[in-house]
């Protein structure tokens, strides 16, 4: 298993649809997940501090498995399957560990209340990870000519299986996101 972390939420400016992105803490690849508008705002708000007026589900989560003498211990995000992730909540109660099926949105909302890890199973890492430093596949070369860009793209759909080819919406809409830009946002809320 990867331990990884929540580096951001993203939204596409044309379909509005939100990507969490979850990082290798020993590494440089990154895992996009789709989500809804729903989890990514409950996702984001933990991570900046921001409390609801009212608990949310997930805190709500975290209050009933604590009052019933348990802790969540770990998320694991354990398969990637006909383009759907699949999570388990890891709960320790007493001597036992208890796993919950969960969706993958769901479970990191609840990792970052807990404050626990996010592990992904190595498998899911290699089939949907990506590299967005320039160092690996489905990394865009900014320097790189629309005629390379392209060739690239069509020799990794002749090496790529269907499952990896209904993957590549994943690296296309990675591919767009100005990381630089969230950087400096990140900067400025500090």
């Amino acid at each position: 298993m990867i331990e990884t972390v929540v580096e951001s939420i993203r939204v596409s400016l044309v379909t509005q649809q939100r990507v969490v992105i979850l990082k290798e803490v020993e590494g440089e690849r990154h895992l996009p997940i789709w989500i809804g508008s729903y989890e990514a705002e409950a996702i984001a708000m933990e991570l900046q501090g921001v409390s609801a007026a009212r608990p949310l589900p997930y805190d709500l989560m975290k209050t009933v498995i604590g009052d019933l003498g348990g802790t969540v211990e770990r998320i694991l995000v354990t398969d990637l399957n006909e383009e759907i992730y699949y999570a388990r909540i890891v709960v320790q109660q007493g001597e036992r560990a208890v796993e919950i099926d969960s969706r993958p949105s769901d479970a990191i909302a609840l990792a970052v209340r807990a404050q626990v890890p996010i592990l992904v199973e190595e498998a899911v890492m290699e089939r949907a990870g990506v590299t967005l430093d320039g160092d690996g596949d489905g990394d865009r070369d900014e320097g790189a000519t629309p005629a390379a860009v392209e060739a690239d793209r069509e020799r990794s759909k002749e090496a790529a299986g269907p499952e990896d080819e209904k993957l590549s919406v994943f690296r296309d809409f990675i591919n767009t996101l100005d990381f630089e830009d969230f950087d400096r946002k990140r900067g400025s809320n500090k």
